[in-house]
């Protein structure tokens, strides 16, 4: 496939320690310094492959058999039957009985959701294959739903599995999927679309949020008639089903185009749609480029347009594009070099692999994670996070901070319900690039390689002076707990929130 001039590849020869942390810092969630410097050795071409080409890799808790699935059964007939009866005798201590049962179902199923938390941010943390959990959150953030409307942790898993499938698989394949999700279903209503009286929440969504961006290639007509031709999409327990009768057969004219359409058939005619590719290639350049707030400058809106060619040539596949855009120029440029503020997964994910610190704790983790604005399996709504600016402000940043010195050193803030824990960090690793002979760090290049090695861009020269001078005053010595402590120092720099 020729690529676009504006996805020009960077040149082999300047494919560097730098560039492969840029890389594995975008596609995926950091890398130690050896991880990093294994990419280098292998070039450019090469290292996008081994991340976008994951399917070798091991595979993770491929049958999730820790969770159950019938936490929020549905009644059997003999229940339904009993439950019937109780009404009709008024029988206060059946019904009773029915409804303690039921609650009792759904604290488990929030104590389910919980661990499923849990077990998503542990899967990010050891993948072997990043990119696959990184575009399993993007789709999370884009395609979102959250458990507090669903109230089924089972179908929120069923959907984070979907989202993992098809994460740099085909789109269209992807969307056709999405419509028929019990969880999307249920959080849009389609299961109350129904013939002769059409609940529109799924078709606007999936045009507006979705594939084609708000206002962009549709009417408030094909919102009505893509909801006829959602009709029937529905589910019975866990699984997908399609209704016949309650189906609306008729013709329907979506885009200005007439026929019996059905859910297929309305997906097929947005994927036709350019807004498509390019409303989807701009949401992946914000995800994975630059977040820039705002309007965006020529040279990005040239790049996203020719992202969306490619999207198109390769009908909607995801890896050509992913590969185009990672061994691009434009990718690698320095504008585009610590220009997207971490989300607070990114922040949580990438410094436990990055530093290769313990884990800690999984429920302090998520915590401050909800705290910091992230809520796995809770989007704040349909739109999903609203990331860039808006994961920084004063509260998030303070938790941000004590976040990164819980990780380093285990000790618990004050003003936060968090365990301390007491499992040490070996950090001497981080230096061995500037060890010398000896086995000692000098001072000056110890630091100086930490402050390149942890911010996205080149440190400012006030910013390595300053703790450049905080050991000297102190007179600490860059043996583990002097690491340990410039590592507090940097991750408290505004520049190490930037990725």
């Amino acid at each position: 496939m020729a690529l676009p001039a504006e996805l020009k590849p960077l040149a082999e020869k300047n494919f560097n320690a730098d560039c492969a942390r840029h890389l594995i810092n975008r596609a995926g969630f950091g890398g130690t310094p050896e991880q990093i410097n294994a990419l280098a050795s292998l070039g450019l071409q090469k290292s996008v492959n081994a991340l976008v080409d994951y399917e070798s890799r091991p595979y993770l808790d491929k049958q999730l058999t820790q969770f159950d699935k019938d936490i929020m059964r549905l009644p059997t007939d003999e229940e339904r039957q009993m439950q019937q009866e109780a009404r009709r005798s008024k029988d206060e201590a059946a019904l009773e009985k029915f409804q303690r049962e039921r609650n009792r179902e759904k604290s488990a199923d929030r104590e389910q959701i919980q661990e499923m938390q849990k077990w998503w941010l542990q899967r990010m943390i050891e993948t072997p294959r990043p990119l696959e959990e990184k575009m399993t959150l993007f789709w999370h953030g884009h395609f979102a739903n959250g458990y507090r409307t669903v109230e089924e942790s089972w179908n929120m898993l069923q959907q984070n599995q979907l989202f993992r499938e098809h994460a740099t698989g085909n789109f269209a394949k992807l969307l056709r999927k999405v419509i028929r999700d019990p969880s999307m279903i249920k959080y849009l209503d389609n299961d109350q679309n129904r013939k002769n009286r059409p609940n529109e929440n799924l078709a606007r969504e999936l045009m507006e949020l979705f594939t084609l961006g708000e206002g962009r290639g549709y009417t408030e007509n094909d919102i009505k008639e893509g909801a006829r031709a959602l009709t029937g999409l529905t589910f019975r327990d866990n699984d997908p089903y399609f209704d016949a009768n309650n189906h609306d057969g008729a013709d329907k004219t979506i885009f200005g185009y007439t026929g019996t359409h059905n859910g297929d058939d309305f997906a097929n005619l947005i994927l036709a749609k350019k807004e498509c590719s390019e409303f989807i290639c701009m949401k992946l350049y914000r995800f994975f480029v630059n977040d820039a707030p705002g309007e965006f400058t020529k040279d990005q809106k040239a790049a996203i347009a020719a992202m969306g060619r490619v999207f198109l040539q390769s009908k909607g596949e995801l890896k050509p594009l992913l590969k185009a855009l990672f061994c691009s120029e434009h990718f690698h440029h320095p504008a585009n070099r610590g220009a997207i503020i971490k989300s607070p997964i990114q922040l949580i994910v990438q410094s436990v692999r990055q530093f290769h610190t313990p884990v800690r704790s999984l429920s302090v983790l998520n915590s401050a994670s909800d705290l910091m604005g992230q809520n796995l399996f809770q989007p704040p709504s349909v739109k999903g996070w609203d990331g860039a600016r808006s994961w920084i402000n004063t509260s998030t940043m303070f938790t941000r901070q004590n976040l990164l010195v819980y990780l380093l050193t285990g000790r618990s803030p004050k003003s936060q319900e968090w365990e301390s824990s007491n499992e040490g960090f070996d950090a001497t690793h981080l230096v061995n690039a500037v060890r010398a002979i000896d086995g000692t760090v000098p001072m000056q290049d110890g630091v100086a390689w930490l402050m390149q090695f942890c911010l996205a861009t080149p440190p400012r020269s006030e910013r390595t002076a300053a703790v450049m001078q905080c050991f000297t005053q102190r007179k600490l010595k860059l043996d583990n707990n002097g690491i340990i402590e410039a590592l507090c120092l940097i991750t408290a720099i505004p520049e190490y929130q930037l990725c």
